[in-house]
């Protein structure tokens, strides 16, 4: 799914407020989409552009009051980029099983923990494969064009 997939009245609701969520926050805003993030850490926010139109919350979102203050309810998609591979786990099994929330996408640093994420039908970001394979390709490109 794509940002430009993403449909004009879905809620997207994004935990996390470091470079990825307010970057796809802001990506979001810019095209008129709903977006709420929740961000443990007050400052985070400085990140968020200043036309940035969504919703900002201060919270932990490991905490159901806090999802549901949010507004998790009305959510459509969640997506869960903390720098914590278990919070992001935790966040993306209770967007899930709690509150069935069809599309859930986590970043996830630690690629041994993708089986967690594939028996809950998360789908998952992986920056370190995301490098790798980049750089795979760009050496490959490089190695064709030496032929």
């Amino acid at each position: 799914m794509k940002i430009n997939d993403i449909k004009d009245d879905y809620q997207i609701l994004i935990i996390g407020c470091g470079r990825l969520g307010a970057s796809i926050a802001n990506a979001l805003s810019n095209r008129n989409r709903n977006v709420t993030i929740v961000d443990i850490n007050k400052d985070s926010f400085r990140k968020l552009s200043p036309s940035f139109s969504g919703l900002s919350m201060e919270g932990d979102a490991t905490d159901i009051k806090v999802l549901k203050e949010a507004e998790i309810i009305k959510a459509d998609v969640l997506i869960a980029v903390t720098d914590n591979d278990n919070v992001n786990i935790l966040i993306a099994q209770m967007a899930k099983s709690i509150f069935d929330i069809k599309e859930v996408i986590a970043r996830l640093y630690d690629p041994e923990k993708e089986c967690v994420y594939k028996e809950c039908c998360i789908q998952t970001v992986f920056p370190a494969l995301l490098s790798a394979n980049e750089i795979d390709r760009i050496l490959d490109k490089e190695e064709k064009n030496e032929k």
